[in-house]
């Protein structure tokens, strides 16, 4: 099957950021269309938040939806980070089936991470954009430039977050997220 063209991720990402994008100000727009960095929780965002565990054997459900978004995002040149307390087999084998390199597990100080990061690729914190469901996200998500979260997140994080998804984590929230990144790349004058 040949890859999609610019045009055709474009217009995909169009017809789904439509609802995303009416409910951002002006202001986030700009914001949103200068984004470099994509953060991204795994448990509750990535996935549903549940975990199969058989034995010693943990296993995680993600959304195919999710993973072409992501991979649009750095088609369009945009950085993606993976952020998580609780290492991870299954989050590592999906980073590396998504050529995400900026994989973070086991460190309960998301904020320091996500500014290490920052630091590490140069980018302004105030263009990153961090995606988290519950109150171990709180630090990444102030440190962000842009607050993000999914419909089914805790009540804090909802009462924080700039933006919010329409759909649950993992079920295409994060799918939501990029589609309005490219969006708003296309129609800014982002990097």
């Amino acid at each position: 099957m040949p890859a999609l063209s610019k045009h055709d991720t474009l217009a995909a990402a169009t017809l789904g950021a439509a609802a995303a994008l009416a409910r951002c100000s002006p202001e986030l727009v700009q914001r949103l269309a200068h984004i470099r960095l994509l953060s991204l929780d795994v448990d509750g965002v990535l996935t549903d938040g549940q975990l199969y565990l058989s034995g010693d054997n943990e296993s995680k459900a993600f959304d195919v939806r999710d993973g072409l978004g992501i991979i649009a995002v750095r088609r369009a040149g945009i950085e993606v980070a993976i952020i998580s307390a609780r290492p991870s087999a299954a989050t590592t084998a999906r980073a590396r089936d998504l050529g995400i390199s900026h994989l973070r597990q086991g460190d309960d100080d998301k904020g320091a991470v996500l500014l290490g990061l920052c630091q590490q690729l140069d980018i302004d914190p105030s263009h990153v954009v961090h995606m988290g469901d519950d109150v171990a996200d709180l630090p990444a998500l102030r440190c962000a430039g842009v607050a993000a979260t999914v419909a089914d997140a805790h009540p804090a994080v909802l009462d924080m977050a700039e933006w919010h998804s329409n759909k649950k984590g993992g079920h295409g929230a994060v799918r939501e997220l990029c589609d309005l990144l490219l969006v708003t790349r296309s129609a800014g004058d982002g990097p």
